[in-house]
């Protein structure tokens, strides 16, 4: 069988823990700093994903092989690929730890 419970109880203990929340809050922020950098190089990526394949089809259908969509679609999903590791290369390295770029230079 089940309890019934005080609300009164419940809502004071909410209210309690939203003040403490609120009084927290105003003093730090809980959004995530983004740099400009990260936002330029992710919409330059996003760009290059999109065109890269997108040209790479329509030259190689139009000019490199005449008529022949399956190689043009092959290579479309090779520069797509490509794209995608570089984007990674340029990921890892921008996540180097500050450590080891100092043990590089000795």
């Amino acid at each position: 069988m089940a309890t019934r419970r005080t609300v009164k109880i419940e809502k004071d203990s909410i209210d309690e823990g939203r003040n403490s929340q609120a009084a927290t809050s105003t003093t730090s922020s809980a959004a995530p700093v983004v740099p400009g950098s990260v936002i330029a190089k992710l919409l330059l990526f996003t760009l290059a994903m999109i065109a890269g394949p997108l040209a790479t089809y329509y030259v190689s259908v139009s000019f490199l092989f005449k008529d022949n969509s399956t190689v043009a679609a092959a290579l479309a999903a090779v520069a797509a690929n490509a794209v995608l590791i570089s984007y990674v290369i340029v990921a890892m390295r921008e996540d180097d730890p500050d450590g080891e770029k100092e043990k590089k230079a000795l």
